[in-house]
């Protein structure tokens, strides 16, 4: 399962982050709007942790975008702002819970497990690209009805690139999207997945192309 924790407070998310981790989520941390926007995106999450008081705006401004991009995700507001109405206004505006802080780590803990004992409550949404379909809500990728599977990493650089397929996809984006910030990063492990992913896509019959960008990034588009 992967967490996107969005919340400014660097002890505050430190600590958030050690204790997912422990429970073996994996997680990234936005401390921004417009961070949070950029890794919903490019990653594919599971669930969202959400501060509402952020320094570039309010969390729940996220919420349509957040849905959006991952059909099917979970959100759990974590805030401060306590009031009834508050927690209707959060509620309302398409959380699946409100935690105030302060707050246990064992509720907290507690109520993910909750919200994933949930059915979505969106569809299922795929994007498709040459014969190849990906399913953003259960990270599957099918070649002609055939499921294919991908190691982690490179199903994460193939979710960021369809994404935007047919645009450029800046490389520091690139590696925010599928590396974790205590990850070490050699200059050419990025390339190195999107060699073997391209390989595995050829083999599979996938009819799409990767291209690297010189200077830039790496952009996929259906091959011709």
């Amino acid at each position: 399962m992967r967490i996107l924790l969005v919340e400014d407070e660097p002890r505050l998310a430190e600590s958030l982050r050690k204790v997912l981790e422990r429970e073996r989520f994996i997680v990234d941390h936005a401390n921004g709007v417009e961070s949070a926007r950029e890794a919903s995106k490019l990653g594919t999450f599971d669930l969202v942790l959400l501060d509402r008081s952020l320094p570039d705006g309010e969390g729940l401004s996220l919420l349509p975008s957040l849905r959006a991009d991952n059909p099917g995700i979970h959100v759990i507001v974590l805030s401060a702002r306590n009031g009834v109405n508050d927690r209707v206004a959060g509620l309302d505006g398409g959380a699946d819970d409100y935690l105030t802080k302060p707050f246990s780590i064992d509720e907290m803990l507690a109520r993910i497990r909750a919200v994933f004992r949930r059915p979505a409550k969106l569809a299922r949404a795929t994007i498709r690209a040459g014969s190849l379909v990906f399913d953003l809500a259960y990270e599957e990728v099918e070649v002609d009805g055939a499921r294919i599977d991908l190691p982690r990493r490179e199903l994460r650089v193939l979710a960021a690139l369809i994404k935007r397929r047919g645009r450029t996809v800046q490389r520091e984006a690139l590696e925010n999207a599928v590396f974790g910030f205590d990850d070490e990063i050699q200059s050419n492990t990025l390339d190195s997945h999107i060699s073997r992913l391209r390989r595995r896509l050829t083999a599979a019959g996938a009819r799409i192309e990767i291209h690297a960008i010189r200077g830039v990034g790496y952009l996929l588009r259906e091959a011709p």
